[in-house]
């Protein structure tokens, strides 16, 4: 019999309007553009071919996500839960400031320190990589067996961090992971071994086939 093991999805919402336009949404509630819901179905449909099942679809209740999870749940035939705790950062006064190709580096003395927080009274790194972890003992909590998280980019970037084990550091410095619209990346968790799998990063192959085919 095979040990029991929690199979983990890490999805970023379809495109939004925010990503569209440019600015930092932070946790703003702003909607999917078309782009985006269609982003979300040609992944939905690319699971339904592989019969991709989840006993759980978890999603931060920010209508980018929760529409994007509900468009994979009402394919594949799975249960969803809003989860506070998968919403996007809080970036304080920066929510709705244009995004840079070092968008971070925009307010250098917000940043210094991972402790500090982000926006005046957004969160910071240490602040959000703690929330990521907390995100990971409530799944815990579950039984072992396939599990969805549907949120965004900041959160999702810390959780995978807390998943490999790698803490923040100032000036946003170490580890990076890119994070594309309907990018998902998928682990292997084996509990009675404490041991952790990386199957994929980042996959976008949905949209690589719809771009060449």
């Amino acid at each position: 019999m095979d040990d029991p093991c929690y199979r983990i999805f890490l999805l970023r919402h379809g495109r939004s309007l925010g990503n569209e336009n440019g600015f930092l949404q932070g946790q703003q509630d702003v909607p999917l553009t078309d782009e985006g819901r269609n982003q979300a179905q040609l992944l939905a449909e690319r699971w339904y071919e592989d019969q991709v099942h989840f006993d759980l679809i978890l999603t931060s209740p920010l209508s980018r996500a929760s529409e994007t999870a509900g468009i994979i749940a009402a394919k594949l035939g799975c249960p969803v839960e809003n989860d506070a705790l998968l919403m996007e950062r809080n970036v304080g006064n920066l929510s709705g400031a244009p995004v840079g190709k070092d968008e971070q580096l925009i307010h250098p003395k917000l940043v210094v320190s991972p402790y500090r927080s982000l926006g005046g009274d957004g969160e910071g790194d240490w602040q959000l990589f703690l929330r990521a972890g907390q995100v990971l003992i409530n799944l815990m909590q579950h039984a072992p067996g396939s599990y969805l998280l549907v949120s965004h980019g900041g959160l999702l970037n810390q959780l995978t961090h807390a998943i490999l084990g790698l803490t923040p550091q100032a000036r946003f410095a170490g580890v990076g992971f890119k994070m594309d619209n309907t990018g998902f990346s998928q682990f292997v968790y084996f509990p009675d071994e404490h041991s952790w799998h990386v199957v994929t990063i980042n996959n976008v192959d949905h949209l690589r086939l719809r771009s060449t085919g």
